[in-house]
């Protein structure tokens, strides 16, 4: 919306509010903008959605998927294979049952793909996790630890349910170590944030102390020491 003649504290008090009358943006709406723009990535993570009779949707309904950031993470992440493959395990394991679509499913099934790869096998898979209901998961998961880790570490646990040694059981090693690895990521990363927003705030600073340095010699007409 263009206003024309406005004085300058009225234009200040229309932007300072205009955030109270607008939606905020969703991972949905985004998405549907980078499709309308023609955006590789958003085409074929539709396309690839679309090819298992799915739809990306804003919100939870039978057939559609409305975890738009999630999936959009696990490809950035894990790559193409993964997420088609995500999406065929969990399809062919739960047949689009409520909440099997949910962003921790997804996750947590693209992480043990990557983890385990060929050490995960699919019809095990199908097999054990299909016997078991997903508000037994989705409780047994709350009850490890928060998030698609939890969901990760349920998945394991029933996966290698009544089997004793053989190929068939996954190693929670291997995914605790992967845990510890992400948590050491995070930590650096966060730290790293934390160094720069401490640089940048004694950059400031510094430059705030020059000004009033230069104001103070300028009244004096002595030279800035650098």
């Amino acid at each position: 919306m263009i206003y024309d003649d406005l004085e300058y504290t009225h234009e200040a008090d229309i932007f300072a509010n205009q955030s109270k009358y607008v939606r905020p943006l969703t991972p949905y709406d985004i998405f549907t903008a980078n499709i309308e723009a023609g955006n590789q990535e958003q085409l074929i993570i539709k396309e690839l959605v679309e090819s298992y009779g799915l739809s990306i949707t804003p919100g939870d309904v039978p057939g559609g998927i409305c975890a738009v950031a999630t999936i959009q993470d696990i490809m950035k992440k894990f790559g193409y294979g993964n997420l088609d493959h995500t999406l065929r395990l969990c399809i062919a394991t739960w047949e689009g049952a409520p909440h099997s679509l949910s962003s921790n499913i997804l996750k947590s099934i693209a992480i043990l793909i990557h983890v385990y790869g060929d050490e995960l096998s699919d019809e095990t898979f199908k097999e054990k996790l299909g016997s078991v209901s997903l508000k037994e998961i989705m409780r047994n998961a709350k009850e490890r630890r928060s998030g698609s880790m939890g969901y990760a570490e349920a998945l394991v646990t029933f996966y290698a349910k009544g089997t004793r040694g053989g190929k068939n059981n996954l190693s929670l090693e291997k995914l605790y170590s992967y845990m510890t690895e992400q948590a050491r990521k995070h930590k650096s990363s966060t730290s790293r944030i934390k160094k720069i927003a401490a640089e940048a705030q004694e950059s400031a600073a510094n430059e705030t102390d020059h000004g009033e340095a230069e104001k103070e010699n300028d009244q004096l007409n002595l030279p800035i020491e650098a």
